[in-house]
């Protein structure tokens, strides 16, 4: 632990000048052809033989629980289930999924559930759908070798239940990851009540994949809008600050998080969140950060793509964390549906150079998962 907290994981391409940091500002109003020296891509996407950190899959046992709990989930376990309700997932399956993202340019989709995930106050209804979704997943992976990683399901907030499941997820599935909702309840990642498992997943130096839900407090706030315009964002910055507050973050330093939505609101609120103030901000981007920092810690995180393909919320990632810290996410659940392949054009359009590109489609993925390479 100890290397890799003196290891700069905030040096190269984000390590930028305060005229940079201007350059950058102008190239997304003035729609720039070029950043850092180099020609951006202008091309569309085709063949990118990406790694999609933020792709959904669902069990039948899944799919039938939801089925059965729509319009009688309470307040904060999310009630925002039109992916189920169109009835276009309804059809599930691991073939239409491989042929999805064959056609639209995914190489190895990392499977992960979404919100609403699966604790509804029963243990023993959370236990068995953890265990059903993780060997559901796990026969995808070896049915379609090299297609398809897992990001598997704890049954949180059970902590014991979570900490056996873990050992099974990883030691007889062989897991690539642990998937996780941003919040249970009214507690966020880096509450001291979950140090148990994250302590163990420290250990095991695991990837933690991190998908916001709504919690208590806030969703559906405002009548006829859906917890995921506002809240959802909102909740991935939460615990992302949840994390960098109490000193969890350097607790679970060899833990690899990734943050959905690129990071939620926190590149918004990067300044609230301790990297700055209004006459220093810039200036601390500009250089290396210190270890253990908000900064250091931010730096050292992943953040996905997956609605998020946008040059505001890209340029300004890019700004705070580095390129070199974002990973393809499409938020794909629908193998009808063909956001996969809009989420790569639209990276296209954010001010991103060829190469930087690269590290996002694949590259950046490649550290996280190094088992992945050569399987493009």
């Amino acid at each position: 632990m100890g290397k890799l907290l003196e290891r700069r994981v905030d040096g190269g391409p984000h390590d930028l000048s305060r005229r940079d940091l201007v350059k950058a500002v102008t190239a997304v109003g003035a729609g720039a052809l070029v950043s850092g020296g180099k020609l951006l891509a202008q091309t569309p996407a085709i063949n990118a033989h990406a790694i999609d950190c933020h792709h959904h899959f669902a069990s039948p046992a899944y799919l039938k629980v939801l089925a059965a709990k729509e319009g009688h989930l309470p307040r904060g376990s999310s009630d925002n289930l039109t992916w189920v309700r169109s009835g276009k997932v309804t059809d599930y399956s691991p073939a239409k999924d491989f042929e999805a993202n064959s056609r639209q340019g995914v190489a190895t989709a990392m499977l992960s559930l979404t919100t609403p995930g699966i604790w509804w106050g029963d243990p023993d209804e959370t236990r068995h759908l953890a265990r059903d979704m993780n060997e559901f997943g796990a026969r995808m992976v070896s049915d379609y070798k090299g297609h398809f990683g897992l990001f598997a399901l704890l049954p949180l907030p059970l902590i014991e239940d979570s900490l056996r499941e873990m050992e099974y997820a990883l030691d007889t599935l062989k897991a690539d990851g642990i998937g996780v909702l941003t919040s249970y309840g009214d507690h966020w990642l880096g509450d001291p009540i979950f140090r148990p498992v994250f302590d163990e997943l420290n250990r095991r130096k695991v990837v933690v994949y991190s998908h916001p839900t709504d919690a208590p407090c806030c969703g559906n706030l405002i009548p006829g809008v859906g917890s995921g315009t506002v809240d959802w964002e909102t909740d991935t910055a939460r615990t992302i600050f949840s994390l960098l507050a109490n000193g969890s973050a350097t607790r679970y330093a060899d833990c690899r998080f990734i943050f959905s939505h690129g990071g939620g609101t926190m590149p918004s609120l990067a300044e609230r969140f301790g990297v700055g103030g209004p006459d220093n901000f810039a200036d601390n981007l500009a250089k290396p950060a210190e270890p253990n920092s908000r900064l250091y810690h931010l730096r050292r995180f992943y953040y996905d793509t997956a609605q998020s393909t946008n040059p505001v919320k890209m340029t300004g990632l890019k700004m705070i964390v580095g390129a070199s810290q974002i990973v393809f996410g499409s938020d794909h659940i629908d193998p009808a549906a063909t956001g996969i392949e809009r989420h790569l054009q639209g990276l296209q359009k954010c001010n991103l150079t060829a190469d930087e590109l690269k590290g996002i489609y694949r590259a950046n993925a490649e550290r996280l998962f190094p088992q992945l390479k050569g399987t493009s």
